[in-house]
Protein backbone atom coordinates (compact mmCIF):
# COMPACT_ATOMS: atom_id res chain seq x y z
CA UNK A 1 0.00 0.00 0.00
CA UNK A 2 2.79 2.27 1.07
CA UNK A 3 4.57 1.38 -2.15
CA UNK A 4 1.34 2.04 -4.44
CA UNK A 5 1.25 5.73 -2.31
CA UNK A 6 4.71 6.40 -3.46
CA UNK A 7 4.78 5.46 -7.16
CA UNK A 8 1.19 7.86 -7.41
CA UNK A 9 3.07 10.15 -5.47
CA UNK A 10 6.02 10.28 -8.11
CA UNK A 11 3.61 10.11 -11.41
CA UNK A 12 1.76 13.03 -9.51
CA UNK A 13 4.95 15.06 -9.00
CA UNK A 14 6.15 13.97 -13.25
CA UNK A 15 3.34 15.02 -14.44
CA UNK A 16 3.61 18.44 -12.36
CA UNK A 17 6.81 18.64 -13.85
CA UNK A 18 6.17 17.67 -17.34
CA UNK A 19 3.14 20.33 -17.14
CA UNK A 20 5.47 23.23 -15.86
CA UNK A 21 7.78 22.64 -18.40
CA UNK A 22 5.23 22.73 -21.14
CA UNK A 23 3.66 25.72 -19.54
CA UNK A 24 6.82 27.57 -19.33
CA UNK A 25 7.88 26.69 -23.42
CA UNK A 26 4.25 27.64 -24.70
CA UNK A 27 4.50 30.74 -22.03
CA UNK A 28 8.43 31.62 -23.79
CA UNK A 29 6.97 31.17 -27.46
CA UNK A 30 4.23 33.66 -27.00
CA UNK A 31 6.03 36.12 -24.66
CA UNK A 32 9.11 36.09 -27.50
CA UNK A 33 6.27 36.42 -30.42
CA UNK A 34 4.69 39.39 -29.20
CA UNK A 35 8.28 40.69 -28.20
CA UNK A 36 9.26 40.28 -31.71
CA UNK A 37 5.84 42.14 -32.89
CA UNK A 38 6.59 44.70 -30.48
CA UNK A 39 10.77 45.29 -31.48
CA UNK A 40 9.13 44.95 -35.32
CA UNK A 41 6.96 47.81 -34.89
CA UNK A 42 9.33 50.36 -32.62
CA UNK A 43 11.36 49.80 -35.31
CA UNK A 44 8.89 51.93 -37.63
CA UNK A 45 8.79 54.39 -35.45
CA UNK A 46 11.33 57.00 -35.17
CA UNK A 47 11.46 60.13 -33.24
CA UNK A 48 12.56 64.45 -34.42
CA UNK A 49 13.68 66.60 -32.01
CA UNK A 50 11.70 69.89 -32.34
CA UNK A 51 13.11 72.55 -30.22
CA UNK A 52 14.48 69.54 -27.95
CA UNK A 53 10.99 67.87 -28.09
CA UNK A 54 10.74 64.95 -29.08
CA UNK A 55 8.08 63.92 -31.68
CA UNK A 56 6.91 61.20 -32.98
CA UNK A 57 7.12 60.07 -36.82
CA UNK A 58 6.39 57.20 -38.54
CA UNK A 59 8.01 55.12 -40.94
CA UNK A 60 6.31 54.21 -43.99
CA UNK A 61 6.74 50.77 -45.77
CA UNK A 62 9.30 51.27 -48.61
CA UNK A 63 7.08 49.81 -51.36
CA UNK A 64 4.25 51.65 -50.22
CA UNK A 65 5.95 54.44 -51.79
CA UNK A 66 7.66 53.12 -54.76
CA UNK A 67 5.71 54.02 -57.45
CA UNK A 68 5.87 57.47 -56.41
CA UNK A 69 9.46 57.12 -56.91
CA UNK A 70 9.37 55.63 -60.10
CA UNK A 71 7.26 58.21 -61.43
CA UNK A 72 9.49 60.44 -59.45
CA UNK A 73 12.79 59.21 -61.78
CA UNK A 74 11.40 58.40 -64.74
CA UNK A 75 10.57 62.60 -64.44
CA UNK A 76 14.17 63.26 -63.72
CA UNK A 77 15.43 61.93 -66.88
CA UNK A 78 13.35 63.09 -69.21
CA UNK A 79 13.83 66.83 -67.90
CA UNK A 80 17.61 65.77 -68.42
CA UNK A 81 17.58 64.66 -71.06
CA UNK A 82 15.35 66.85 -72.95
CA UNK A 83 15.08 70.27 -71.59
CA UNK A 84 18.52 71.84 -72.58
CA UNK A 85 19.90 75.03 -73.04
CA UNK A 86 22.56 76.53 -76.06
CA UNK A 87 25.57 75.63 -73.86
CA UNK A 88 27.97 72.84 -74.38
CA UNK A 89 28.97 72.24 -71.11
CA UNK A 90 25.66 72.46 -69.96
CA UNK A 91 24.01 69.82 -72.14
CA UNK A 92 27.52 67.59 -71.16
CA UNK A 93 26.53 68.24 -67.73
CA UNK A 94 22.63 67.45 -68.16
CA UNK A 95 23.39 63.83 -70.47
CA UNK A 96 25.89 62.90 -67.82
CA UNK A 97 23.28 62.73 -64.92
CA UNK A 98 20.20 61.64 -67.15
CA UNK A 99 22.80 58.36 -67.96
CA UNK A 100 23.45 57.43 -64.44
CA UNK A 101 19.24 56.48 -64.26
CA UNK A 102 19.51 54.44 -67.57
CA UNK A 103 20.89 51.67 -68.86
CA UNK A 104 22.42 51.50 -72.49
CA UNK A 105 19.33 52.47 -74.70
CA UNK A 106 19.61 55.39 -73.32
CA UNK A 107 23.47 55.89 -74.56
CA UNK A 108 21.98 54.22 -78.38
CA UNK A 109 19.66 57.28 -78.18
CA UNK A 110 21.99 59.83 -77.10
CA UNK A 111 24.67 58.63 -79.57
CA UNK A 112 21.83 58.85 -82.28
CA UNK A 113 20.85 62.15 -81.64
CA UNK A 114 24.16 63.40 -81.49
CA UNK A 115 24.91 61.49 -84.75
CA UNK A 116 21.83 63.56 -86.19
CA UNK A 117 23.43 66.64 -85.33
CA UNK A 118 20.16 67.24 -82.45
CA UNK A 119 22.83 68.71 -79.77
CA UNK A 120 24.67 70.83 -82.72
CA UNK A 121 21.77 72.81 -83.79
CA UNK A 122 20.77 73.22 -80.57
CA UNK A 123 24.32 75.50 -79.90
CA UNK A 124 23.35 76.87 -83.68
CA UNK A 125 20.28 78.11 -83.35
CA UNK A 126 20.63 79.58 -79.60
CA UNK A 127 17.38 77.01 -79.04
CA UNK A 128 16.07 76.81 -75.25
CA UNK A 129 14.23 73.43 -74.59
CA UNK A 130 12.16 72.49 -71.88
CA UNK A 131 9.96 69.74 -71.18
CA UNK A 132 6.67 69.40 -69.57
CA UNK A 133 4.95 66.38 -68.54
CA UNK A 134 1.54 65.20 -69.56
CA UNK A 135 1.42 61.95 -67.38
CA UNK A 136 3.39 59.21 -66.94
CA UNK A 137 0.96 55.75 -67.31
CA UNK A 138 2.85 52.83 -65.17
CA UNK A 139 2.36 49.30 -64.77
CA UNK A 140 4.10 48.33 -61.34
CA UNK A 141 4.06 44.87 -61.84
CA UNK A 142 5.29 44.55 -64.98
CA UNK A 143 7.98 47.48 -63.95
CA UNK A 144 7.02 49.33 -67.10
CA UNK A 145 6.27 52.68 -68.08
CA UNK A 146 5.15 55.01 -70.83
CA UNK A 147 5.84 58.73 -70.68
CA UNK A 148 3.46 61.41 -72.36
CA UNK A 149 5.05 65.20 -72.46
CA UNK A 150 5.46 67.87 -74.80
CA UNK A 151 9.12 69.77 -75.71
CA UNK A 152 8.62 73.20 -76.20
CA UNK A 153 11.71 74.67 -78.69
CA UNK A 154 12.15 78.63 -77.92
CA UNK A 155 14.40 79.52 -81.29
CA UNK A 156 15.45 82.59 -82.57
CA UNK A 157 13.29 82.46 -85.70
CA UNK A 158 10.42 80.32 -83.94
CA UNK A 159 8.55 78.08 -81.14
CA UNK A 160 7.92 74.95 -81.92
CA UNK A 161 5.92 72.55 -79.81
CA UNK A 162 6.54 68.73 -79.88
CA UNK A 163 4.87 65.92 -78.88
CA UNK A 164 6.98 63.27 -77.25
CA UNK A 165 6.17 60.02 -76.19
CA UNK A 166 8.81 57.66 -75.06
CA UNK A 167 8.64 53.38 -73.29
CA UNK A 168 10.72 51.87 -71.10
CA UNK A 169 11.05 49.36 -68.10
CA UNK A 170 12.34 50.13 -64.47
CA UNK A 171 14.35 47.51 -62.14
CA UNK A 172 15.69 48.50 -58.87
CA UNK A 173 18.98 48.88 -57.44
CA UNK A 174 20.92 50.68 -54.63
CA UNK A 175 20.29 54.35 -54.31
CA UNK A 176 23.11 56.57 -54.65
CA UNK A 177 23.92 60.36 -54.82
CA UNK A 178 23.53 60.23 -58.49
CA UNK A 179 20.65 58.14 -58.23
CA UNK A 180 18.56 59.11 -55.60
CA UNK A 181 15.76 57.00 -56.41
CA UNK A 182 17.57 53.97 -56.80
CA UNK A 183 15.75 53.02 -60.35
CA UNK A 184 17.25 51.86 -63.46
CA UNK A 185 15.17 52.90 -66.79
CA UNK A 186 16.24 49.96 -69.26
CA UNK A 187 14.82 49.18 -72.70
CA UNK A 188 14.11 52.79 -73.06
CA UNK A 189 13.25 54.27 -76.91
CA UNK A 190 11.24 57.39 -77.83
CA UNK A 191 7.97 56.58 -79.59
CA UNK A 192 6.81 59.93 -80.94
CA UNK A 193 8.53 63.50 -81.34
CA UNK A 194 6.88 65.04 -84.16
CA UNK A 195 5.78 69.10 -84.30
CA UNK A 196 2.07 70.18 -83.27
CA UNK A 197 3.02 73.89 -83.38
CA UNK A 198 5.06 75.81 -84.82
CA UNK A 199 4.82 79.40 -84.61
CA UNK A 200 7.07 82.05 -86.28
CA UNK A 201 8.37 85.36 -84.94
CA UNK A 202 8.48 88.46 -85.83
CA UNK A 203 12.07 89.79 -87.00
CA UNK A 204 12.91 92.94 -86.73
Amino acid sequence: MMIKNIESKIRLATFVSLGSLLSSVVITIVVSFFAYRQVNSARKSIYILDNHVPMLAKQTDVQLNRPAEYRADVDLFHSLFFSLTPDDRFIEYQMKKAMYLVDESGARQYNDLKEKGYFSSVLSSSSVLTLQTDSIFLDVPKRYFRFFGKQRIDRRSATVVRSLITEGTLRDMPRSENNPHGVLITQWKILENKDLENVQKNSL
